[in-house]
């Protein structure tokens, strides 16, 4: 069974949110094992400075990289990363299968984005748009991706 582990950064103030997330983890439970890891997002000052940016960065990649399992095949959720159908997306969770990785790790940063050292630690760095979307939004967004994905290997009619 595959695992699907999500790290991100932030907790939901909104109750939708939650919603959203809870309803398409239940679903993906009939075909993946889904694990969510959820810390803090660094406080940073309204207009913070390039250097504190840039620690909190730092700090976060910190966090980040201790909850990646050794041997998981690690998905970036970056700007510059590549944008892939949904289609695309279902075929490469496939061939990690076949790889024989059975855990999968998305990372969602905070606002600002995640540090070098996350990114190169990825093994695919994915973009799910051009369009800007606040990084909340994004772990929604992410959790339909993937139960889209995963629906499309197991033949579900959901993708139609």
């Amino acid at each position: 069974m595959l695992n699907v582990k999500i790290i991100a950064t932030g907790e939901f103030k909104e109750q939708y949110f939650k919603d959203a997330c809870a309803e398409y983890k239940k679903r993906l439970s009939a075909w993946c094992k889904v694990d969510e890891y959820i810390f803090r997002e660094i406080k940073l000052p309204d207009d913070p400075s390039d250097t504190q940016i840039s620690e909190a960065l730092r700090t976060e990649e910190k966090i980040i990289l201790e909850k990646i399992p050794q041997k998981a095949y690690v998905i970036a959720m970056c700007v510059e990363g590549k944008q892939l159908s949904s289609e695309e997306l279902a075929k490469k969770i496939e061939d990690i299968q076949n790889s024989g990785k059975s855990e999968i790790v998305f990372i969602i940063g905070s606002s600002y984005g995640l540090s070098e050292g996350v990114k190169a630690r990825a093994d695919l760095r994915l973009s799910v748009s051009k369009l800007t979307f606040p990084h909340r939004l994004l772990r929604v967004m992410l959790y339909e991706t993937v139960y889209r994905s995963v629906s499309i290997l197991n033949g579900s009619k959901y993708h139609k």
